[in-house]
């Protein structure tokens, strides 16, 4: 009689079976709306409060739209899955920032891999590529827009895109700083029952972004919103101080070329203008003519005295 030995497909079976058990328990402990936007927000001023992990100004100057999923979930055993309820708010013709929606983040993956995680992730839409798909219900990363890990400090580039071309920027927190990740392959999708929750029935992500929803929105929103606007007055801000430092530069250096030549001339100019006045300063009068020869007259003589002609 042979003894069972459990092989690996049986380890994996066992180990897939306690994340199943997991997840639910996990997705019970799911936080309200207000508490999702709290831990959004929270996320935001997080990652532009240090500035070695700071969005690059350049990047959130120029950007589109901003993406912020808190405590995404991943799992993972081979084949793995992703799962996360963020916020997204898109920039206005204007230069304003619009009122936020819920969104989804949902992705797949297969390969060496094992365990759950939780991280937080921050996605900057430099282009208006997706951002049509996005407000028409979803967006599929890689494929409706191109995805690259983005570069840290406020100052960074990043040696593979120093154009910083590419459509979407993405970074992830599990724990301690953030640093940057790419995401193809994951799908942005409107949650449509928190935004009718949040904004009121019949809420449609082009009303919130338009303000015309039934209800306005809340205070915890408007936070968010008002927490982008300043982030993106002070990136901007700090992109005018650097070009006009740049500009001092070279208004410096230019002039540091004119000053090699220019004040040696303008030196022995002065020099000769200075010494061809000397005399007439000196004596007062303007010095004789060339060829003019002059000479002082005589004295005009005593008058004779006239005799008497008496003895």
């Amino acid at each position: 009689m042979s003894r069972f030995a459990p092989g690996p497909l049986l380890a994996r079976l066992v180990l897939l079976l306690a994340l199943c058990v997991a997840l639910p328990a996990l997705a019970a402990d799911d936080p309200t709306d207000a508490q999702r936007t709290q831990q959004a927000l929270k996320v935001l001023r997080d990652i532009q409060a240090i500035p070695e992990q700071a969005i690059p100004d350049r990047l959130f100057d120029e950007a589109r739209g901003i993406l912020v999923v808190p405590d995404a979930l991943k799992v993972g055993f081979v084949f793995g899955g992703r799962r996360g309820h963020g916020l997204f708010s898109m920039r206005n013709p204007d230069g304003t920032w619009s009122n936020p929606v819920f969104v989804r983040l949902t992705g797949g993956s297969v390969g060496f891999q094992i365990g759950v995680q939780k991280s937080d992730i921050v996605m900057v839409f430099r282009t208006a590529r997706g951002l049509n798909d996005i407000t028409t219900g979803k967006l599929t990363l890689g494929a409706g827009a191109s995805v690259a890990a983005g570069p840290i400090g406020r100052d960074a580039a990043t040696g593979t895109d120093a154009q910083f071309k590419a459509d979407i920027w993405s970074w992830s927190r599990a724990r301690g700083l953030f640093a940057g990740v790419a995401f193809d392959g994951a799908v942005i999708a409107i949650d449509d029952e928190a935004n009718q929750r949040m904004y009121g029935p019949g809420a449609t992500p082009r009303m919130i972004f338009e303000q015309r929803t039934p209800k306005r929105a809340p205070n915890v929103l408007v936070d968010f919103r008002d927490t982008l606007e300043e982030a993106g007055a002070t990136a901007h801000n700090r992109r005018l101080v650097q070009r006009e430092k740049g500009a001092d530069i070279d208004r410096a250096v230019e002039a540091a070329e004119r000053g090699a030549t220019t004040p040696a001339a303008t030196t022995t100019a002065a020099t000769s203008d200075t010494t061809s006045s000397a005399p007439e300063q000196a004596s007062g009068q303007p010095e004789p003519e060339p060829g003019v020869t002059t000479e002082a007259l005589p004295a005009p003589a005593a008058p004779a005295k006239k005799k008497s002609g008496k003895p």
